[in-house]
C-alpha cells in the first residue's frame, strides 16, 4: 500500500503485518499513532464503538472465527446506520488470547468481508494479549443531517425493517446445546442497514434507532428520547417463521431499524432493498415516554441487557 507506514520488528507487528497482507487496499494509512481523516465540508463526524466478547456475547463453537470478525464489525456499523451516516472507516482493537492465535487470519478475513460490504476501510486499531477473545470496533461516519432518536413527533407512524426473532431463537437453541438451524444466519451474519437508513432519512424519517436491545426495549428508548408515547400493534410485527411474538419483541441484537415518519413509501423501499418495511404503530401526543402494545401499557420494556447475568 502506497500510504502504509513501515513498522518495526516484534510478534505484535508481525501479526499486524499478517492482517494487513490479508486486508490489502481495505486498510488505509496503518502504522502511525492515529488515523487522519478529512470530512466533507458541512458534514458531521459520527462515531460509535462496540465490543464483542467471548463468554459474554458468544461461546466458542457457536461461530467460526470468520463469523466472529464479520459480526463484530457489523454490530458496530449498525450504530451509525441508525444515524443515517455513511461509514468512512473502522478502527479494530483485538484482544487475542494465545489459544486463538491460529485463528487470527480467519478473524481478519471476516472483518475484511464486512468492511467490503459496508464499502468502507480499516484505518487502524490495536492488538493485545488477554484471557478471552474480544473485538472492539470503533466506527467513523459522516452525515450532513444525522438522524437521531429524539425527532419522533405526535402523529408519526412507526416502521421497522426486516423480520424479528431470529437472533433470540438462535441463541436460545445454542445455549441448549442444539443447532440454531434456520435462525443461525440471522445471529452469525447480521447486516447493518446502512444504505436503507440513508434512503429513509432522505425521504422524511424523523427519528431512528437500531434494534440491539430488543424491539420492545428500543422502541422504549426512542419514546423516552423523543418525549412521546408509542403505540404498537403486536399483530403487525413481522416475524421469522417459527418465532412467537413475545420472544420476537425481546430478541436482542437484531440490527434492524425502527424509524418514525409522517409517511414512507413502503413499496418503493421494498423494491429498492428487497426486505420488508412494515408499519407497526404510531406516535401519540402523550409525553410520558411509554410504550403501549395492542392497547396495553407495557410496564417493563427491558430487553437484552449486556450487563445481566
Amino acid at each position: 500500500m502506497s500510504d502504509e507506514i513501515p513498522m518495526g520488528p516484534g510478534a505484535e507487528f508481525d501479526a499486524i503485518r499478517q492482517m494487513l497482507e490479508r486486508w490489502g487496499p481495505r486498510a488505509v494509512g496503518i502504522g502511525d499513532d492515529a488515523a487522519v481523516m478529512h470530512v466533507a465540508r458541512g458534514d458531521s463526524l459520527v462515531v460509535s464503538v462496540d465490543t464483542f466478547v467471548e463468554g459474554r456475547h458468544f461461546l466458542r463453537g457457536w461461530l467460526t472465527p470468520r463469523e466472529i470478525g464479520f459480526r463484530a464489525v457489523a454490530a458496530a456499523l449498525s450504530d451509525i446506520a441508525a444515524m443515517a451516516a455513511r461509514p468512512t472507516g473502522v478502527l479494530i482493537a483485538l484482544n487475542l488470547p494465545e489459544y486463538w492465535n491460529e485463528s487470527l487470519i480467519e478473524i481478519a478475513d471476516g472483518i475484511g468481508e464486512m468492511v467490503d460490504l459496508a464499502q468502507t476501510c480499516i484505518r487502524g486499531g490495536n492488538l493485545s494479549d488477554g484471557t478471552e477473545l474480544s473485538v472492539t470496533t470503533t466506527v467513523l461516519g459522516e452525515a450532513f443531517a444525522p438522524l437521531a432518536r429524539r425527532g419522533a413527533r405526535a402523529g408519526d407512524r412507526v416502521y421497522v425493517t426486516g423480520r424479528f426473532g431470529g437472533p433470540g431463537a438462535a441463541t436460545a437453541l445454542l445455549y441448549a446445546g442444539e443447532s440454531a438451524g434456520d435462525f443461525r444466519d440471522r445471529f452469525a451474519r447480521p447486516v447493518p442497514r446502512l444504505a436503507e437508513a440513508v434512503w429513509l432519512a432522505e425521504r422524511g424519517a424523523s427519528a431512528a434507532i437500531d434494534v440491539s436491545d430488543g424491539l420492545l426495549a428500543d422502541v422504549g428508548h426512542l419514546a423516552v428520547a423523543s418525549g412521546v408515547d408509542i403505540s404498537m400493534d403486536a399483530t403487525r410485527v413481522p416475524l421469522m417463521d417459527g418465532v412467537e411474538i413475545d420472544a420476537a419483541l425481546r430478541s436482542g441484537e437484531e440490527y434492524e431499524l425502527v424509524v418514525t415518519s409522517s409517511e414512507l413509501d413502503v413499496a418503493a423501499f421494498e423494491r429498492r432493498f428487497a426486505i420488508p418495511l412494515t408499519e407497526i404503530g404510531h406516535v401519540t401526543d402523550s409525553r410520558d415516554g411509554c410504550v403501549h402494545v395492542s392497547g396495553a401499557r407495557v410496564a417493563n420494556v427491558r430487553g437484552y441487557d449486556h450487563l445481566s447475568r
